[in-house]
């Protein structure tokens, strides 16, 4: 359950550091307590049922993880 939280928070902080300036681990910060408030029980299904799922919740996002999202082009 956690290595897929951490799978795709380091995909989102790979795509966050080739993307931007800002440095890799603050990408994966930026989401890690969204993935872990909004999509826990979601963690399991797969990165991009993840990914989907924190589209959903977007309104709730912290503004750090919708930046990220939207850096990235979700």
């Amino acid at each position: 359950m956690l290595r897929s939280l951490f799978v795709l928070l380091g995909i989102f902080a790979a795509q966050a550091f080739a993307a931007s300036p800002v440095p890799a681990q603050q990408g994966h910060d930026a989401c890690a307590r969204d993935v872990t408030r909004f999509c826990r029980a979601r963690i399991n299904d797969g990165d991009s049922v993840v990914l989907e799922c924190l589209k959903q919740h977007r309104a709730r996002l912290s503004r750090a993880c919708d930046k990220v999202l939207t850096e990235n082009g979700q």
